[in-house]
């Protein structure tokens, strides 16, 4: 049941993600997926969901395959690191931690793709849809919240 609710919640948020946007930037939720996993599952779990989540991204991008897969993987790694051993887990660390991966997540696809595929924009252009982004996902950051062990 847990892995056809991850299913559906990476379906609905890559389906969001590529028909909204916001001052014509699309919001990055995939993100979101990956930190969610990497803080509840932990460093190897983290990775292989926001990896598959990556992937999948990128398939249907119809770009280069990778910088999705290497982003959103290095992420939810990230954020189990951040949330396990380096943060005392509340409300306001979740929204840093999540608007801090969502940049990290955004530079990393832009320069993957600026050296290994034609320059999507222009390095302005790019950090202005990246801090977009991660305003987008301030929020969501507010209600990840790290397992608590009973």
């Amino acid at each position: 049941m847990r892995y056809l609710l991850w299913a559906v919640l990476g379906f609905l948020s890559l389906g969001i993600q590529g028909s909204i946007s916001f001052f014509t930037v699309a919001p990055n939720l995939t993100v979101i997926l990956a930190c969610y996993a990497g803080i509840h599952g932990g460093e190897h779990k983290g990775l292989f969901y926001g990896s598959l989540v990556g992937m999948i991204e990128d398939s249907l991008s119809g770009a280069l395959l990778g910088p999705g897969l290497l982003s959103k993987g290095l992420a939810g790694y990230l954020a189990a690191v951040l949330s396990g051993k380096l943060l005392v887990w509340t409300p306001f660390a979740g929204v840093v931690t999540l608007a801090a991966l969502t940049i990290f997540d955004g530079f990393a696809v832009y320069l993957t793709r600026c050296l290994f595929h034609a320059k999507p924009s222009g390095i302005v252009a790019a950090a202005v849809a990246i801090m977009t982004q991660a305003l987008l996902n301030l929020p969501f950051g507010i209600i990840l919240k790290k397992k608590t062990k009973t």
